[in-house]
């Protein structure tokens, strides 16, 4: 990683935060955000995508050159090398991310598994791989981890399987452990949350003892996860371990209600955005009330929380780099965000996800669906192009 002197941080700052880019570059990501605003062409391009990835036809080379090259490092980690590099040069780690998803075999979950230990070999030969991640429905069946959440008996076969998943993520955790490496647990829907929540706990427990190693996701647009954060670290108090929580508001806001309504329970989505906002910027706070005991991965796209947070850092005098605190946010996304607090000296971590393209193409698409769901994030994007072409347009000049 390039050794800077640390900047003052400003969020509008484009030539930092497209440093890496060429005008080429700036324009293909342009139009690819025009599309992605467009809710109809999202709905209707994933149907017509995924039939045309399933029957065979030559779609591959243009999901590659487009979504694919601006949300993806490549289809294996090492062709993740050239972007991992490229972010090292703006003071940006990397997360590395295999994102194959809806996998449903016990030889695709062990498969998973031995891809993740690939991503923690690789991050004990390059500093700038800061975490490793895993998704639990990548190690073992969503169907199951729903049945336990709803405190359904297993049969033995069953409990079988559920040790052998358990097992997957004890695997991944303590080679993390054992190479020093932080392992991100990926929040899901709360349906299966619950028994999530208690492996990351067992995992945090049993491996958390000197430092954070093992970080729990807690996704704050649910109106009751700030009290699960505030409740799992009274545990790890009692228990002299320390909590990894990375903060996220979250993924699955529309299947949320939309099931809660058909199933007639309550949503455990916040009423308003403003709620999800003040619950995590309620958890910045209590996290650095509580900073020597739990290690924090801020993961948002939100300018508003990463300067409440960078701001709070400068209030109590916490180092920019101390290593408990990382800023993360998604590949080919919030660059402004990343860029600028990487120049200011802060950690800061993007999610990397790689795998091949038509195995990744389903986490693309909920990602895509996500972008469009956010309200102002593609406008965003697209006034931060714009205003960049502009800057060096008016260079040339």
């Amino acid at each position: 990683m390039d050794t800077i002197s640390p900047l003052k941080l400003d969020f509008n700052n484009t030539e930092i935060a497209f440093k890496g880019k060429s005008d080429k570059d700036l324009n293909k990501a342009y139009w690819l955000f025009k599309m992605v605003a467009s809710n109809a062409l999202i709905k209707i391009g994933t149907p017509i995508t995924n039939f045309s990835l399933n029957i065979g036809l030559p779609i591959q080379g243009i999901i590659r050159n487009t979504i694919y090259r601006q949300f993806c490092g490549g289809e294996s980690i090492e062709d993740c090398s050239r972007a991992i590099a490229e972010l090292g040069h703006g003071n940006v780690t990397t997360i590395l991310d295999y994102s194959v998803e809806g996998e449903e075999s016990e030889e695709s979950f062990d498969a998973t598994c031995n891809e993740i230990l690939r991503t923690v070999e690789s991050a004990k030969q390059n500093s700038l791989i800061s975490f490793c991640v895993f998704k639990p429905t990548g190690l073992g069946r969503f169907d199951l981890l729903a049945k336990i959440d709803a405190k359904q008996a297993l049969s033995a076969e069953e409990q079988a399987e559920y040790q052998r998943l358990w097992n997957r993520c004890d695997q991944i955790c303590k080679a993390c452990h054992a190479a020093g490496i932080r392992v991100l647990i990926d929040a899901e829907h709360s349906w299966i949350q619950d028994t999530i929540d208690d492996i990351a706990r067992e995992m945090m427990e049993k491996y958390n003892q000197e430092k954070p190693i093992v970080y729990n996701t807690y996704q704050l647009y649910r109106a009751d996860k700030l009290a699960s954060l505030k409740a799992d670290f009274a545990y790890a108090k009692t228990q002299n371990f320390h909590l990894g929580a990375k903060i996220v508001r979250g993924a699955y806001m529309e299947i949320e209600r939309e099931r809660a309504k058909e199933n007639g329970y309550p949503s455990p989505i916040q009423p308003n955005k403003k709620a999800s906002d003040t619950d995590y910027n309620d958890a910045i706070y209590f996290i650095l009330d509580n900073i020597d005991q739990i290690g924090l991965m801020a993961g948002t796209h939100n300018e508003e929380s990463c300067r409440i947070l960078a701001e709070e850092m400068e209030r109590r005098n916490i180092p920019h780099n101390l290593p408990n605190v990382f800023f993360a946010q998604l590949l080919g996304m919030s660059d402004n965000l990343s860029f600028n607090l990487g120049a200011a000296g802060y950690n800061v971590a993007k999610y990397m996800p790689y795998g091949p393209v038509k195995a990744v193409m389903p986490y693309l698409f909920r990602r895509a669906q996500e972008n469009t769901s956010v309200g102002g994030q593609t406008g965003r994007e697209l006034s931060l192009i714009m205003k960049e072409l502009k800057r060096r347009k008016a260079l040339k000049k």
